[in-house]
């Protein structure tokens, strides 16, 4: 996600590490269902501890994680927080995001697992998505301008707190849109379940590699009338992710857990302890970039076109520039990992 989010030059950069435009799908638009997908996989481990808890303090703990891990993402899209006019002004600051994404779906995934237990996740999960296609074919069109997701958030939160990347005000973590991601999280939550009772071995890898490839079948059926839409997080999106992600996790499996290959481990081992702060961390420092001046250019274009570009040339470049980003972080996460410290919510 940080070399997506920190290209050099986006008119330079390799196709796979784009965005698709409006419907397809690329590699890039699987980085973040994937995220959701290890919230829900993590929450496997967290929540057997909650059910001995009582609902007040249970419904504690959920709230307070995820009105944290929204003000964060809220206050990202906020920093630095002061302009020439003195304190930024709110009515201009994004509300939905990334973070505040997570934040929901967790919370929303949380409680209907609790409740509902894993039967009833899965019926809801049935429930979202069928839902979620009539409640956009009702109240608008699949396209860009006249979505139902748009036209929600513009009548709740207004179009100058919503994200203007495509031409226009919307926001591809809208929420409307999150209805049908929390079931990206139910899906991590179920798989890391299944893995944790049936054991890590190729019977139960099989498994779920069978129903991965049967939920990207069902996708690509889907696509034909709801096609697989990031920015919209359609249904045939959510299946297409989730199928992919659950062979993803069974090779995992299968290399680092049957076959014992942990070699090539480590380096990613430093990402994955402190993901939330190292995801902070690189969105601030690209922002600081930008606000930074080298010869009145943002020091962000200047070190892209000057120590990258011009000497790697357009895409390398532009790649060599999103990795140096990413290093920088891992080196901010191995410091931290030396040291045993971890930031958790």
């Amino acid at each position: 996600m940080i070399i997506v989010n920190s290209p050099g030059k986006e008119a330079t950069t390799f196709a796979p590490l784009l965005h698709a435009k409006w419907n397809g799908f690329t590699p890039t638009d699987l980085v973040f269902p994937t995220f959701l997908f290890i919230v829900g996989n993590s929450m496997s481990f967290s929540m057997p501890k909650y059910e001995v808890l009582a609902n007040k303090i249970f419904f504690t703990k959920v709230i307070k994680r995820t009105l944290i891990i929204f003000l964060l993402g809220y206050l990202m899209y906020w920093f630095p927080f002061f302009d020439n006019e003195g304190l930024k002004p709110l009515s201009d600051t994004r509300i939905f995001g990334v973070l505040q994404r997570i934040a929901l779906c967790y919370c929303f995934a949380s409680i209907i697992l609790r409740f509902w237990k894993t039967k009833g996740a899965l019926i809801f999960s049935a429930i979202a998505l069928i839902s979620y296609q009539i409640l956009l074919l009702a109240f608008g069109d699949l396209s860009l301008a006249g979505n139902a997701v748009l036209k929600l958030d513009a009548f709740l939160i207004g179009p100058n707190h919503m994200y203007h990347g495509n031409g226009i005000a919307f926001d591809p973590e809208g929420l409307l849109s999150t209805l049908p991601a929390i079931v990206n999280i139910i899906a991590g939550y179920i798989a890391g379940s299944y893995l944790q009772k049936s054991g890590q071995n190729l019977k139960t890898i099989g498994r779920m590699i069978l129903i991965g490839g049967l939920l990207i079948v069902l996708a690509l059926a889907w696509d034909a009338c709801f096609p697989i839409n990031k920015k919209l997080w359609s249904s045939s999106f959510v299946l297409l992710t989730i199928g992919l992600d659950l062979i993803i996790i069974s090779a995992l499996v299968y290399i680092i857990d049957i076959s014992k290959k942990t070699n090539w481990t480590p380096f990613f081992e430093i990402l994955g302890k402190n993901p939330l702060f190292i995801y902070l961390l690189s969105e601030l420092l690209v922002t600081t970039l930008y606000l930074t001046k080298i010869k009145g250019v943002p020091a962000y274009n200047w070190i892209a076109d000057n120590v990258f570009v011009s000497y790697l040339g357009g895409y390398l470049g532009s790649l060599g520039f999103a990795i140096s980003i990413m290093l920088s972080c891992w080196l901010a996460g191995y410091f931290l990992n030396k040291n045993k410290i971890y930031i958790r919510i």
